[in-house]
């Protein structure tokens, strides 16, 4: 089945955290693609932080709030005021990836004349095109899910996996903040929204100072203001052991983005802002101690515990520094080739 193009387009996507929107990037850019204007306005959750993490996509015209969580769109009452602010907008066309029947009411409600989405449950009543996800599909990842069901309409992905695009205006303010910072830049991402995903604060130093005494480069610390803390016992323990890294903690989100951008390598836990680096298309040493290593990039190298350990603490810095190593013959090798 092939879609005819649309007029004004709404994609909801309502999973809240930084690398679910990173995973659907793919999805929006094709979605957009289908839209005569070629651009898209967005439902989210505040979580999310979409409208700084797509401030420079072209693709994404609006991000509109989705206040589900003990907010204005809790309950019943909450569904008929997200009715009436989607009535205001007056969309033609609404993508619901997501399997929840209460996205798709509140677009019924809101009188979206076209309305696709997984068709999972009730959700399959609601909707305005005739698609349906089969079974196995149910308990898949969400990209997948957001896959099969452009693969179902028809509609063509130009990319195998999300891109990122950077704000000029953030680019030309981090060149500005760290210009006294020598190349290359290695970024550690100390963040992580688990206990069981987080390397601690001594790892992180230890592999600071390791980089430190290789001599070249500069130590980017990473991480959301929730990390402060944390980082502040980085920071003191390279200090302690006569070592230096920058504080790029805090940083508005869309500064995080242009300081990835430039940078040669991305070290960290398994967080929103891992996927991030992979979409701006950086090698990625991910640390899956506490979860799946992710495969959806061909970015990412997955650091895991040694066979027949566990946990975050079985990942040991010096694991990491030989990754680090492969990767640096690699990069040798291409730029010779160049």
């Amino acid at each position: 089945m092939r879609l005819a193009p649309s007029g004004r387009t709404l994609i909801v996507q309502p999973l809240p955290g930084i690398g679910d929107m990173v995973w659907h990037l793919p999805h929006i850019h094709a979605i957009a693609a289908t839209t005569a204007a070629g651009r898209v306005d967005i439902l989210t959750k505040p979580r999310s932080l979409a409208d700084r993490l797509l401030s420079a996509d072209r693709s994404v015209d609006r991000v509109l709030w989705l206040e589900r969580d003990a907010g204005r769109h809790a309950g019943v009452s909450g569904l008929f005021r997200l009715a009436a602010l989607l009535r205001r907008e007056t969309y033609q066309r609404v993508w619901l990836l997501h399997g929840s029947a209460r996205y798709a009411l509140a677009a019924w409600l809101a009188g979206i004349p076209e309305r696709i989405g997984y068709g999972a449950g009730l959700q399959r009543l609601l909707l305005s095109v005739p698609v349906r996800l089969p079974a196995r599909y149910r308990h898949a990842q969400p990209m997948i899910r957001a896959d099969a069901l452009l693969e179902l309409l028809d509609v063509p992905s130009g990319e195998p996996e999300p891109r990122l695009a950077v704000s000029v205006e953030a680019a030309r303010v981090v060149a500005a903040r760290f210009a006294a910072w020598p190349s290359p830049w290695i970024a550690l991402g100390v963040g992580s929204s688990e206990p069981w995903k987080q390397w601690g604060a001594a790892r992180f130093a230890e592999l600071t100072l390791a980089l430190n005494r290789r001599g070249a480069g500069s130590v980017f610390i990473i991480g959301g203001p929730a990390e402060r803390l944390l980082a502040d016992q980085i920071f003191a323990q390279v200090s302690s052991g006569r070592g230096r890294a920058a504080d790029a903690v805090a940083l508005p989100l869309e500064q995080t983005a242009a300081l990835l951008a430039v940078c040669r390598y991305y070290v960290g836990n398994d967080t929103g802002v891992l996927n991030m680096a992979a979409a701006l298309q950086i090698p990625v040493i991910g640390l899956f101690g506490g979860s799946p290593p992710l495969t959806h990039s061909r970015f990412i190298r997955a650091v895991t515990p040694p066979a027949g350990e566990r946990g975050m603490a079985a990942i040991a810095v010096v694991h990491v520094l030989e990754m680090l190593a492969r990767l640096d013959r690699v990069y040798e090798e291409n730029r010779n080739l160049t």
